[in-house]
C-alpha cells in the first residue's frame, strides 16, 4: 500500500483573483470543477484546491504557520527563474540547507506560503 498522489486544500478570499495568480505566476493549469466556490489548480504531480472563503483568516495573519506545503522538483533554480519573472514574491532565494536540499521560499498573493525543494546531488 501507498500514497498516490497529495492534493492541498486552501481557503482563498477571492477565487478569480487567485485562480489567476496560481496560473499566471506559478505556471499552474486552473479548471472549474463543477462547484462554483472551487478550482484545482495542477501542475505536473501536484494539486491545488481552491476553496472560495470570504470570513477565512488570512493566512498573514499566521505569520510563520502560514505554510502548507512543501513541494519537490527536479530543477530548482529554473522554476526559481521562471517565477521569479512572473514576479512571484519571493520569502528566501534558493539556498543549500544542511539536510541535504536546495530550497526556496514564496508567499501566494493570499498569504500562504510554499517552500520549493531539490535534493542536493538528486
Amino acid at each position: 500500500m501507498k500514497i498516490t498522489k497529495n492534493s492541498h486544500v486552501l481557503a482563498v478570499h477571492d477565487l478569480k483573483k487567485s485562480a489567476r495568480y496560481y496560473q499566471d505566476v506559478l505556471g499552474f493549469q486552473v479548471r472549474e470543477v463543477g462547484d462554483p466556490g472551487w478550482r484545482f489548480a495542477e501542475r505536473d504531480n501536484c494539486r491545488l484546491m481552491l476553496g472560495e472563503c470570504t470570513d477565512a483568516i488570512d493566512p498573514r495573519d499566521l505569520g510563520d504557520h502560514s505554510y502548507f506545503a512543501y513541494i519537490h522538483v527536479d530543477d530548482i533554480d529554473a522554476i526559481y527563474e521562471e517565477f521569479i519573472g512572473n514576479s512571484a514574491s519571493i520569502r528566501q532565494p534558493p539556498k543549500d540547507k544542511p539536510w541535504g536540499m536546495r530550497e526556496f521560499h514564496l508567499e501566494t498573493i493570499d498569504g500562504h506560503r510554499i517552500t520549493f525543494g531539490q535534493e542536493i546531488g538528486g
